[in-house]
């Protein structure tokens, strides 16, 4: 049997296979989530498990040579759909499927959900865009250099920004139209205080060990409505990274000044043999699952939530390593346009007042090399009307990167 014809028939069998889980979702909400797949409200016809099996069963050389295969010659959205079916089809495949596909740190892809956790590629920056849409306050982050026109960009995480009374709030999902905190789509938050100079990033999980007195506290400062959501899925936000804005009243100061301090990533991670703690299991943060990025969509109802303030938020080793510190790169006046420039490398075209670029702020007892002291981390500009450009890599996260160019959308009285 041909690659094409086995590719084939897993497209045909995730199909199958996800209207029977849209089925069992529906009727069983949260029920299932510690196995593979969602369980359906009705038995499934054999055919059904008679293919199941016939596929479980395959040799294991086979089987590894398959998806191997798969992995390698889809390498790009949507055609790399291919290789999530693959881990889709029970527990062998998905287990072959985690050992062959890479982190993005490792292949500078990116596949599951996870990825979207996981620290870019080391060697060249993950470049994706953002669009913003007025009339919902949502922002969309889709993987590629440009929008297509063929308009089929892979969504990677949206957001919905809320205004309240004291603050911001910018909710992030994996998919557009479901921003519950209680949804298994929940990602994690930012939060601005009451002037717009100040963001807290919260993730829904913990990146590394937390204490358990730090856990207890933050499944304390929530309240869940009676009919509780599993408890496989995160039920607490964790407080990741900062980010912060000088004062500039009337840019008397000239361009928005940042700091961005990473509590979940320590400044030995930029230093010679540096690692970032990461999370590499699936079953860590989706209960065992597969789930295409931006496709698998639940619910369950909240009565109350309140965030934890920063101070109970989880340091790095106890407190023991520093955290890393990002800036902005200082642009420099050019004459002859009479503005502030940065060399964005063409992937910005349009001069805004929210575009930068972040590098790390480094002291001389620190072992970065020059080098390493000017790469660009994290690059954010317009592109045009209401479209953004986000390149971001090594150390930082898809999820940490929007959620840090997010601030750069809220309205910012003291510093403009």
């Amino acid at each position: 049997m041909s690659i094409k014809s086995i590719v084939r028939e897993l497209k045909e069998m995730k199909d199958g296979i996800g209207n029977i889980s849209r089925r069992g979702l529906e009727g069983k909400h949260w029920r299932g989530r510690a196995r593979s797949h969602i369980a359906p409200d009705e038995t499934p016809a054999e055919t059904d498990q008679i293919e199941q099996g016939r596929w479980a069963n395959l040799p294991q050389e086979l089987l590894l040579d398959i998806v191997r295969r798969v992995e390698e010659s889809e390498t790009s959205w949507p055609a790399r759909a291919v290789v999530v079916h693959c881990a889709s089809v029970c527990r062998s495949w998905r287990e072959i499927t985690k050992e062959i596909v890479k982190t993005p740190e490792q292949c500078g892809r990116l596949t599951f959900p996870i990825s979207l956790k996981q620290p870019g590629h080391r060697e060249s920056p993950i470049q994706c865009f953002i669009k913003r849409d007025t009339a919902t306050s949502t922002f969309l982050l889709y993987y590629g250099l440009v929008p297509s026109e063929g308009e089929n960009d892979k969504l990677l995480l949206a957001a919905r920004k809320i205004r309240r009374a004291t603050c911001t709030d910018f909710i992030v999902s994996l998919v557009s139209d479901d921003f519950s905190r209680a949804s298994n789509t929940y990602v994690g938050k930012l939060r601005s205080n009451f002037l717009g100079t100040k963001f807290t990033i919260y993730d829904s999980e913990p990146t590394f060990e937390v204490p358990m007195q730090t856990q207890h506290a933050n499944r304390m400062s929530r309240r869940f409505h009676s009919r509780q959501v599993s408890p496989r899925l995160p039920a607490c936000n964790y407080s990741i990274g900062a980010v912060t804005y000088e004062l500039n009243v009337l840019r008397s100061r000239g361009p928005r000044r940042m700091h961005c301090i990473m509590h979940s990533i320590p400044m030995s991670s930029i230093e010679e043999g540096g690692t970032v703690p990461t999370l590499t299991s699936l079953s860590e943060t989706f209960g065992g699952q597969c789930p295409q990025l931006s496709t698998s969509k639940g619910k369950e109802s909240v009565s109350d939530i309140s965030s934890p303030s920063p101070a109970q938020s989880p340091v790095l080793a106890q407190g023991s390593e520093e955290p890393l510190v990002l800036k902005n790169k200082a642009p420099r006046w050019h004459e002859q346009l009479q503005c502030w420039c940065l060399n964005f490398r063409g992937r910005v075209t349009v001069a805004s007042v929210k575009n930068f670029q972040l590098v790390a702020a480094v002291e001389s007892f620190h072992n970065v090399s020059t080098a390493d002291q000017e790469r660009v981390i994290l690059q954010f500009g317009k592109i045009g009307k209401d479209i953004f450009t986000m390149d971001y890599r090594y150390p930082l996260s898809a999820f940490q990167a929007f959620a840090i160019c997010l601030s750069s959308f809220d309205t910012k009285p003291a510093c403009e």
